[in-house]
């Protein structure tokens, strides 16, 4: 496992570069797959736009304006905690050596700070000053679906993050009501429908506010849905964060699987999980007691191939919210499966005793075959306001 790119980095190349261990392993790979998912969003936009099933607006932009006040206090704060956090690591004693503790404690480097947000300020004011007109301009452009692709990727970080955290910490109460501000600010602890169901409510609100039907851009989002979570399992496999399966005591059924396919300790995991890794010293030298199913390979591995075989067919599909509800299925049946070869917290009160995401992936299921069944009423192509 690599916990951050310190390790990855030297593992594979040899390479002994420090300052790599701030970069958390789950958070870059998490990041490339934000990245590589807003790709595949884009294309599929433009290609719903080339059927005429999404349109562009009008919006108006003031060219020529100095910078606001507002602009200038923005800029200097985002520099200045830029400076305060990451150039001040390199300032400031072992801070990369502890880099998570580093980061999410208030140590820092305040003239690094300052200094990084007046340049940040400066460099804000600079180029407004060099666009600024003597009288400012108000001109219209056309702004396709497509090139809003940037914002839906960060809304979708921002409230898929937060809604993470959220059910996270509501699945796991015990612990956030020992450790509150713990639970709240750790790099660790993030359930996957949470950041689905939040983040699908802001993006929804984000797309209806800029007159894009509703139901064609979630066609377009569910291939990108399951292409994105396989990306960002990889995270999770490689930082070892805990997203592991139950002790596997079973014997390999092909003799072609590579043992840590089947069975795995997780050792140098990101938790710091299990016992401690004989000769093994410095950070992250803990190893699971038993081995487990690696669950994480496993839904990369599912979750990428359910995305090839939905990018195959998507464009003979037609009818409005027959993909959408092809996702729902595919996700929810995944999550349901894997969930019986997965540690997670069960609910006791219930019946069956289920885990959260069990009955979240029910309702998937069921939400996506009336969805299918239903698209033709629900949503008929030639109406373009939902």
């Amino acid at each position: 496992m690599y916990p951050n790119l310190y390790y990855l980095v030297k593992d594979l190349f040899g390479l002994d570069f420090h300052w790599l261990k701030l970069i958390n392993s789950f958070g870059f790979f998490v990041a490339l797959a934000f990245v590589a998912s807003g790709y595949v969003l884009y294309s599929e936009l433009k290609r719903k736009e080339s059927l005429g099933e999404l349109h562009p607006i009008e919006e108006s932009f003031v060219l020529g304006e100095p910078a606001t006040m507002g602009e200038l206090i923005t800029n200097f704060i985002f520099g200045f905690l830029f400076g305060y956090k990451i150039l001040g690591a390199f300032l400031e004693g072992d801070a990369i050596s502890n880099a998570q503790s580093y980061i999410l404690s208030a140590q820092g480097n305040i003239g690094a700070g300052i200094l990084i947000g007046a340049l940040m300020t400066y460099l804000k004011w600079r180029e407004k000053d060099k666009a600024k007109l003597a009288k400012p301009a108000t001109k219209v452009f056309t702004v396709w679906p497509h090139e809003r692709v940037g914002d839906i990727v960060l809304q979708a970080a921002l409230w898929g993050f937060l809604g993470a955290k959220i059910f996270h910490n509501l699945e796991n109460i015990d612990d956030l009501i020992k450790d509150p501000l713990g639970s709240l600010i750790s790099f660790s602890g993030l359930t996957f429908y949470g950041g689905l169901i939040l983040a699908t409510i802001a993006i929804i609100f984000y797309v209806r506010k800029y007159k894009i039907r509703v139901i064609h851009f979630a066609d377009a989002m569910a291939p990108t849905m399951l292409f994105a979570y396989a990306a960002g399992r990889i995270g999770c496999h490689m930082s070892g964060d805990g997203d592991w399966g139950i002790p596997n005591f079973n014997p390999k059924p092909f003799t072609w699987i590579p043992d840590w396919a089947w069975a795995y300790t997780y050792p140098h995991n990101v938790l710091n999980e299990g016992v401690h890794i004989p000769g093994c010293e410095g950070a992250y030298c803990n190893q699971l007691p038993l081995t487990v199913y690696p669950t994480t390979l496993y839904e990369i591995i599912i979750m990428f191939a359910l995305f090839l075989i939905m990018w195959s067919f998507r464009k003979k599909i037609t009818q409005p919210g027959i993909l959408s509800g092809i996702y729902m299925i595919f996700a929810g049946g995944e999550r349901f499966m894997i969930e019986k070869i997965r540690v997670n917290n069960r609910i006791a009160s219930l019946p069956f005793q289920p885990t959260q995401a069990e009955l979240i992936s029910i309702l998937l299921i069921l939400l996506g075959l009336i969805f299918i069944i239903q698209s033709k009423k629900w949503f008929p192509k030639t109406i373009s306001n939902l």
